[in-house]
């Protein structure tokens, strides 16, 4: 178990802290191993007073939960009928010899000679002391230099959301060690037509030189753009859906398959199950996370993409990191040794040098950005944020303090077989960074436009189609009646959510895709599908105190008011969660349920605007967003209309 992070991280606690969580680690072990049958011994309430103060604070000892099989559910750990027995069996000795000869030395404590020498520190790290407080600003997270050590925060008690942050955070920076073999490099080198890319680069950097002789580029930063361009056009592929592969139709992505042997081989943990109506026949997707065999598929998402990009990045010497974003989306930054700064680089987008691209262009409300290197983690969230205030308010997952510290350890660890060199260099580097991320900065035009990579379809699934003005507010979608309407003195459309697209009736079956398209206003919302329970519908997004939603209609432009108004709306709730349904003209406030059934006023006559809104707000834990849902639906029944407006009108 030499490998053992969460054991090792268990070891550096003081000899009276190790007693005590040992015993406990040693007894849930016990349980499962003396009675295998028995479910109540396989879950650990994570609210437990016993668990939560004696355990969850104490560095390492739920990395040791997690070592022995445990997984994380909603409010326990639990020890699935899937997990190694074997595994358990062998953290728990391993925990109970080095308590042994702990016991065996405090009792010798009084002899000096009987004191044993602690393990030499695994080079993976644990999670840090959690801290106290969180007070810090926009640049906290990445405030303190690299190389320092951490000091020690007083604990507070330890919470899934954090367990499962620094798990996100530490696979991350375990993955990326991978780009650093020898042989994948050379595998990677020989399908980038590197001497082609080069002269294209040199050629670049004559014309660029030419056109600006001030110019202060280098051969590297044309050659970055020339390896995007030729991985966009000709290397890789995007993946909406697979044809078939029996008739070569379409199919739509239906569920997920069990992965083979040979997919977790290389690392494709999840299968996605494309199907084709016409044959019947399922389609394999393995979602591969191998950077090898990606060399070989050559086709994805932006996972698959950013994860080989990076990878030809270093084949080619390029410094390349990972770059997660908490909002799902993955790119590559690599470093400028001319302009001495990390660049931006989507190989989706074929765009360089960008970071407002996903705030101002796709609407993206951003979080949490960081990015992984060999080296280093550092958080960049605020190179992709031109509105500051706004992410702090949604960085909520963990407390700053906490990311400070996790940080800071992780790099710690991370460095320490480091010349000093090597050290001061990275210092350098950070310390440029957070003087950049001071000052928020302005988009430029290239920042503007929506994505590119996917489909249509997918895109505006995504809320990532673009539809922003120069300030980056979502565009305001407001029904002005047509003349068909005018005449007939109605209007009256609904929206299909499993369908995802708004039916215009009073305009002549006018079709408008996308629940965002028809909205005037939404704020921290999204179209959530449950694929395994086959339902869709509106909700928060995850993280959000509260999600809106809203839709307009505007008489006065063609000379008519309001004579009544009609309103069906649906919404459900669990827990405490709660949705409020208003209606409302710029004289009158309606509030009503949303049952299903059609309500309808006629209070709001003689108005010339009619606003529908929804607030959700409430829930409970980590799936919060989850308890207050609008237009609930299955997938299946593609018939039912859960949100429509029916609005009379008359002349002005």
């Amino acid at each position: 178990m030499s490998g053992s992070q969460g054991v090792t991280a268990l070891w550096e606690n003081t000899t009276e802290v190790f007693l005590d969580v040992s015993k406990l680690l040693i007894t849930y072990a016990d349980n499962i191993l003396r009675n295998p049958d028995e479910d109540k011994y396989r879950s650990i309430r994570i609210g437990n007073p016993t668990f939560s103060t004696k355990l969850l604070p104490v560095k390492g000892a739920v990395e040791c939960l997690f070592e022995m099989g445990f997984e994380e559910a909603e409010t326990h750990l639990v020890f699935p009928k899937s997990a190694s027995v074997e595994r358990l069996r062998q953290v728990r000795e391993t925990i109970a010899t080095e308590r042994d000869q702990r016991l065996g030395t405090s009792q010798a404590a009084s002899n000096p000679q009987s004191a044993r020498v602690p393990p030499n520190p695994n080079p993976n790290p644990a999670p840090p002391p959690l801290p106290s407080s969180s007070s810090a600003g926009p640049v906290s997270a990445a405030a303190a230099p690299a190389s320092a050590p951490a000091a020690a925060p007083a604990a507070i008690p330890y919470t899934s959301s954090s367990v499962t942050f620094f798990r996100t955070v530490q696979s991350n920076f375990q993955h990326v060690l991978i780009y650093e073999s020898p042989e994948l490099q050379q595998k990677a080198l020989i399908c980038i037509p590197h001497e082609l890319l080069r002269s294209r680069a040199k050629e670049r950097l004559k014309q660029a030189n030419d056109a600006d002789p001030a110019c202060s580029l280098g051969e590297e930063d044309m050659l970055v753009l020339e390896l995007l361009q030729w991985f966009k056009g000709d290397f890789f592929t995007w993946v909406d859906s697979l044809p078939c592969s029996r008739c070569g139709g379409t199919t739509k992505p239906s569920g997920a398959l069990p992965p083979s042997n040979d997919d977790l081989r290389w690392d494709a943990g999840r299968v996605e199950n494309h199907f084709c109506q016409a044959c019947q026949l399922s389609t394999r997707f393995p979602r591969y996370n191998n950077p090898e065999k990606l060399l070989e598929t050559r086709r994805g998402r932006c996972g698959e993409w950013a994860n080989c990009f990076t990878l030809l990045c270093r084949a080619l010497g390029l410094e390349a990191r990972y770059i997660w974003d908490s909002t799902d989306h993955v790119w590559t930054e690599v470093y400028s040794q001319s302009q001495h700064r990390w660049l931006h680089c989507d190989p989706c987008e074929n765009a360089c040098d960008k970071p407002l691209l996903y705030e101002i262009g796709w609407g993206k409300k951003l979080s949490y950005i960081l990015a992984f290197s060999k080296d280093q983690v550092v958080d960049v969230t605020w190179r992709y944020s031109c509105k500051h205030p706004e992410v702090l308010s949604r960085r909520t997952q963990v407390q700053e303090t906490w990311l400070l510290h996790t940080i800071n350890n992780l790099n710690t660890t991370r460095q320490q077989s480091l010349d000093e060199e090597r050290k001061k260099q990275l210092l350098q580097r950070l310390l440029v960074e957070l003087v950049e991320f001071i000052s928020p900065k302005t988009p430029a035009s290239g920042e503007l436009g929506g994505r590119v990579s996917g489909s249509l379809g997918w895109r505006a699934a995504r809320g990532e189609t673009g539809t922003s003005d120069s300030k980056g507010n979502a565009q305001e979608c407001v029904f002005i009646p047509s003349e068909s309407e005018k005449q007939n003195k109605l209007f009256h459309i609904c929206y299909n959510m499993p369908k995802d697209c708004y039916f215009r009736l009073s305009n002549g079956q006018e079709t408008i895709p996308g629940w965002q398209r028809g909205a005037w206003k939404t704020e921290n919302m999204f179209r959530k599908e449950e694929h395994d329970w086959q339902m869709v519908y509106l909700a928060r997004t995850e993280g959000s105190p509260f999600g809106r939603i809203s839709w307009k209609l505007n008489c006065a432009p063609v000379g008519m008011k309001i004579k009544s108004a009609s309103v069906r709306a649906s919404s459900q709730t669990f827990h405490s969660g709660s949705v409020r349904w208003s209606l409302r003209s710029s004289e009158t406030t309606i509030e009503f349920p949303g049952d299903g059934e059609l309500h309808s006023s006629s209070s709001l006559s003689g108005g010339k605007e009619l606003i529908v809104e929804a607030e959700l707000t409430g829930g409970e834990g980590d799936v919060s967003w989850q308890h207050a849902q609008l237009f609930r639906q299955s997938l299946k029944d593609t018939e039912k209309v859960l949100f429509e407006m029916l609005v009379e009108m008359e002349e002005s």
